[in-house]
């Protein structure tokens, strides 16, 4: 059956409006009743028609032109579907059929080979079935009106009338076209290990389930393998808390399935809130985002699951020594299936190795009591629907959530301090790909995403509490249209709107203290992108922009333009340039609540910029790349630019003299990274190499400039696995310079001049800590149970050396007027294990 064409769908729809009152006047005023025709042709012929009156009362027929009745009676056939049985010359029977037999062989149009195993569906029945070895088929009693579908992978699906297959001598031949689906170029088959994938257009593609292995990860962690790659890391450990060239973790837009995430991991950071092993595929793109994508002012990061509907249930389930999971993909109907997935830790009732170092890790200075608990656990599921060939829907579903019950022990003689923190999001969003013609689709998709932080904490002997909470609310509604210009031009265009509603709530009881917060800002965008490929490839690329209209429904409104571009070409073989450049802009930031309070746990807090002391955020960037690519050996580099306007110091987790200030300020940063790879069936080893030099400019400030608190100058990654076999290995090194900080004046530290007294600090970020250095290691081995069952053994030690490292220093003053040195440290050498079954 050919596909809809909008054509088509216009001239209908003009026919139903002008058309359609009179339309059944027309057909019975110019038709006649097939009874009464009946009687004319008897008396015409002198011929006698025996029927039911039930199979020809509503029956109506346009009077046949012919003069012989033999025509007549086969135009009466074709036009109504009766059949017509002739007893003798003068006798006939009418009989309505309603049901027939069908059956047909299914082909390959191009080998004109038999397809077994292609699916048919009679539709307006329960009749369903697959081709046999031979490419055939047959049913019996399918509905005369019906419409037979057949599909195959790989296959364009058919859509037939049944009466065009009604059984003869012959079984009609139904010949399938091959489908071939346009993909982004792969520059890189394999990027570090197998399934990261370097793309045309600079993004870098993560797959999890064809994921090798990294070293330090014993299963796939997707926010941990994104760190293996140039310009991503993290200052903290943690994968909450990613910076991309320089910028915070707030400044990433993080999505999963097209839905925005304000939370990303469990126990505080350490672990990723996404399961790998539904997620189908990761994007991470870093500068030259298209003008589709609007936030992330400093890299996008955008995780799907499947889209694909399965044939057979698969799954698994497995369990590392902090949690167990399990997933599974279940076909409903042909065209309906679901994907579940479910974690849970067991921190709460069992203590592992992995467990005891992650708390040493995020309980550093202070004093845990046996009674405090902590567990985590996160669910997903996602409901796919084939509506119809050119028509897919979806509705994909996520809840995480983080539980800490958490006590202080300071002095025997005093009630312990306790503190709760629930942190929590759920999300819900779904999407409608529709494919109208051979050159235009569309896909609309909506999105509600809920964030909500609540923590209290009890202290000075049960006097004194501390409420907190911070709750994130945010829709998404967005059309994207895309219309194939010509073989190598494409055009999108596309309209987002965007409600983000954020409360912050503090209620202290002694001394007494209420603030409440709450801010709402509403944000269109209108976009459009031109891409292009060259016929030999060698040139590639896109350009667009987008065009914002932000208004806090309380203090402004504005409209920002973000023009971005993206172009790769092939100066010569295996040898590529990429130009990259985009001005982005978000509305959204956290800010570091008192860093050095609430016993080291989580205390970020997302705000929206109100236009004053927070306005929008800003940035711009450029880079350039020369990348060198043969099946065994990768080469490359980019140099980049990037300055980030409208940042308050809130933001950027200050902790001397400059953090309760408020001031407004940029920065900018000047980096290149480096990446050779050398790869083949059975190892791949990489050397990477970063260089960010990042300041901060703040006018009012003194000095003006000065180094970021994430002025990481330099970052070495030496790794490689190896694969033996079902044994896979991986070891790598990392080496970080260390990141600056603000150290108490060393001739007078106390400024006892003012009210309160204050610790006196030397000019800002003015030192640095000392290098970071970490080695890990990792296996895993498969083990086949089947055809189609393995079950996979890992094994990994982060810091196998269990070097110190030192995250970060700050200072604070006790109640006696002494300064309290606070190290942040690196975690230790931490083992986990993990086993799990795929079927």
């Amino acid at each position: 059956m050919p596909k809809k064409h909008l054509k088509f769908l216009i001239s209908l729809f003009l026919l139903l409006i002008f058309s359609g009152a009179s339309y059944a006047q027309t057909t019975i005023k110019d038709s006649t009743a097939l009874r009464d025709f009946l009687s004319e042709l008897e008396s015409k012929f002198e011929v006698k028609f025996s029927y039911a009156d039930t199979d020809i009362e509503s029956v109506y027929i346009s009077k046949p032109i012919s003069n012989s009745l033999d025509s007549i009676l086969v135009e009466i056939r074709n036009v109504t579907g009766i059949t017509i049985d002739k007893l003798s010359n003068r006798y006939y029977t009418l009989t309505k059929i309603t049901t027939i037999s069908i059956c047909g062989f299914v082909l390959d149009n191009f080998q004109e080979n038999n397809i077994p195993g292609a699916t048919v569906e009679i539709y307006e029945s329960t009749l369903s079935g697959v081709t046999d070895d031979n490419g055939s088929f047959s049913f019996e009693n399918v509905p005369v009106n019906s419409l037979v579908h057949i599909k195959h992978l790989g296959y364009k699906p058919i859509f037939i009338e049944a009466k065009e297959l009604a059984k003869t001598k012959e079984c009609k031949s139904i010949a399938m076209a091959l489908s071939y689906q346009e993909l982004e170029e792969v520059v890189v088959t394999q990027f570090l290990t197998t399934g990261l994938q370097k793309l045309n257009n600079a993004s870098i593609e993560l797959n999890p389930s064809e994921f090798g292995i990294l070293p330090g990860v014993s299963e796939p962690d997707i926010l941990q393998t994104v760190q293996a790659l140039p310009g991503i890391k993290s200052v903290d450990e943690t994968v909450s808390d990613i910076n991309i060239r320089g910028g915070t973790n707030d400044q990433n837009l993080i999505l999963w399935d097209g839905i925005k995430m304000y939370q990303t991991g469990h126990f505080f950071g350490l672990i990723s809130a996404f399961n790998p092993y539904v997620t189908e595929k990761m994007t991470i793109i870093k500068n030259g985002t298209s003008a589709m994508y609007s936030d992330g002012i400093s890299g996008t990061l955008s995780m799907h699951t499947t889209d694909e509907l399965p044939l057979n249930i698969t799954g698994g389930a497995g369990f590392s020594l902090i949690s167990g999971d399990i997933f599974g993909e279940i076909p409903i109907q042909d065209n309906m299936a679901l994907q579940v997935s479910a974690r849970r830790s067991y921190t709460d009732f069992l203590n592992t190795p992995t467990y005891t170092k992650f708390s040493e890790k995020a309980f550093q200075d202070t004093e845990v009591n046996s009674e405090s608990e902590f567990y985590f656990y996160d669910f997903t599921t996602k409901f796919m629907y084939e509506i119809n060939p050119y028509h897919n829907a979806s509705v994909s579903l996520i809840n995480m959530s983080n539980n800490l019950n958490y006590i202080e022990t300071e002095n025997d003689t005093l009630a312990p301090n306790r503190s709760n923190l629930n942190q929590d999001n759920f999300s819900i969003g779904a999407e409608l790909q529709s494919e109208w013609t051979d050159n235009f689709s569309s896909q609309l998709s909506f999105y509600y995403t809920q964030y909500d932080l609540d923590a209290l904490s009890i202290s000075n002997n049960e006097s004194q509490q501390l409420k907190q909470n911070n709750l994130v609310k945010e829709s998404n509604i967005k059309l994207t249209t895309y219309y194939k210009l010509g073989k190598h031009l494409n055009w999108m265009n596309g309209y987002e709107f965007t409600e983000t509603g954020i409360e912050n709530t503090t209620n202290v009881n002694q001394p007494p203290f209420a603030s409440n917060i709450k801010g709402v800002i509403r944000k269109h965008g209108l976009f459009s992108e031109i891409a292009y490929s060259s016929e030999d490839e060698k040139l590639t690329g896109f350009i667009g922009g987008r065009l914002n209209y932000i208004e806090n429904l309380d203090t402004f409104q504005e409209y920002i333009f973000e023009p971005r571009i993206n172009i790769s070409y092939e100066l010569l073989p295996n040898f590529r340039t990429e130009v990259l450049g985009e001005y982005k802009s978000q509305v959204t930031n956290q800010i570091i609540d008192l860093e050095q309070n609430f016993l080291g746990i989580e205390k970020r807090r997302w705000i929206l910029s109100d236009g004053d002391a927070l306005p929008i955020t800003k940035s711009k960037q450029g880079s350039i790349g020369f990348n060198y690519d043969t099946n065994k050996l990768y080469l490359g580099i980019d140099a980049f630019y990037k300055e980030v306007n409208g940042i308050n110091v809130y933001t950027q987790g200050f902790q001397n003299q400059n953090q309760f200030n408020g001031e407004i300020g940029s920065y900018a940063i000047k980096g290149a990274e480096f990446l050779i790879n050398t790869k083949n069936n059975d190892y791949s080893a990489w050397l990477s190499y970063t260089y960010n030099k990042n300041d901060y400019t703040f006018d009012v400030l003194v000095p003006t400039t000065f180094p970021n608190n994430l002025d990481v100058r330099h970052a070495i990654t030496l790794a490689g696995n190896y694969t033996v076999g079902d044994l896979k290995l991986g070891i790598g090194l990392n080496y970080k310079s260390g990141k600056p900080f603000t150290q108490p004046n060393e001739n007078t530290p106390i400024n006892d001049t003012v009210f309160p007294t204050e610790i006196n600090y030397e000019e800002p970020n003015s030192s640095r800590l000392p290098e970071y250095f970490r080695a890990d290691a990792s296996a895993n081995y498969t083990l086949k149970m089947g055809d189609k069952m393995n079950a996979i053994f890992g094994i990994s030690v982060l810091n196998f050396t269990n070097r110190e490292n030192t995250l970060n220093t700050y200072y604070r003053l006790q109640d006696d007027n002494t300064i309290e040195t606070i190290e942040r440290l690196s975690l230790g050498i931490t083992p986990n294990a993990s086993f799990r079954i795929q079927f």
